[in-house]
């Protein structure tokens, strides 16, 4: 039987909770009106560029250029890994769009496994664009579905506020391993794009932090400084390097800062009343 693919980080099961005892998100308070507003600005902007980058990635796929396709591959993701709190809402068009092999039983060769990661399979592996052409217009089809949805959604406020620390800690529980991106090894564009999709929610929530706590502040400041350090050894030429390249202990540390960095986030919900 095939394993849905419900990515269950704590920001979709605190949305699935609220809207069963509620039957609605909770509603935000004057305060985090504006931060709301301006979340999902980015939001927005993000699901559109994706479109624009799905769309040449996948005129690559169709014309059969493998290299093209793979130069794209990484760059077109990241607007997905920035804005993913959002996208897990949708758990079809997350399944459908981001589904690892695993959640398969016959894992890649699976007519169901679909999205960015069974062209990433044809890309790297098959070293071929034919498997997936019908899968290529696929994927367009259900990220143009993605950002009509989003565009129409009221986001809820304990979502984007969580989304701050489930972000950083779906990178520690499970991407830090190199599982998603298995086969091109571009795991640190992913990162990368996580940690500016946590560091946008904080940034926009900070002078309502700052008032309530300003030494919080100053520690969560030096949270995201220490993870973007760490990400900085691994920048190269506009991108990253394989995720081949880092040692066992480059991961740890890794995996140490970001830890730390989603303790501190965690406690946002909280500290605005949205617990």
């Amino acid at each position: 039987m095939v394993a849905f693919h419900l990515k269950t980080t704590a920001l979709a099961l605190a949305f699935a909770a609220g809207m069963a005892t509620q039957g609605m998100a909770a509603e935000p308070t004057l305060d985090l009106v504006g931060p709301l507003s301006e979340y999902k600005l980015y939001v927005a902007e993000n699901t559109a560029q994706l479109v624009t980058d799905t769309e040449a990635f996948v005129a690559a796929i169709k014309a059969g250029d493998v290299e093209k396709a793979k130069s794209l591959f990484a760059p077109t993701r990241m607007s997905y890994e920035r804005i993913e709190p959002i996208a897990e809402l949708f758990s079809d068009l997350d399944g459908a769009i981001d589904a690892r092999a695993d959640d398969y039983e016959k894992a890649e060769a699976d007519e169901a496994f679909t999205g960015f990661h069974r062209i990433e399979y044809a890309l790297w592996v098959e070293s071929s664009t034919d498997p997936v052409q019908g899968y290529a217009d696929q994927l367009l089809t259900d990220v143009k579905a993605l950002d009509a949805r989003i565009n129409e959604l009221t986001f809820p406020p304990e979502v984007v506020v969580g989304g701050a620390a489930a972000l950083m800690e779906e990178v520690a529980a499970t991407k830090i391993s190199g599982e998603e991106d298995r086969y091109s090894r571009t795991d640190l564009w992913d990162f990368d794009a996580n940690f500016a999709g946590s560091e946008k929610i904080y940034d926009l929530l900070k002078p309502l932090i700052a008032e309530k706590d300003p030494a919080f502040v100053t520690k969560t400041d030096a949270n995201f400084k220490a993870v973007d350090d760490v990400l900085a050894k691994y920048r190269k030429d506009g991108g990253y390097v394989s995720y081949v390249e880092l040692t066992d202990a480059d991961r740890t540390v890794l995996s140490t800062r970001v830890n730390t960095l989603a303790e501190d986030l965690s406690t946002l919900r909280g500290m605005l009343g949205l617990n």
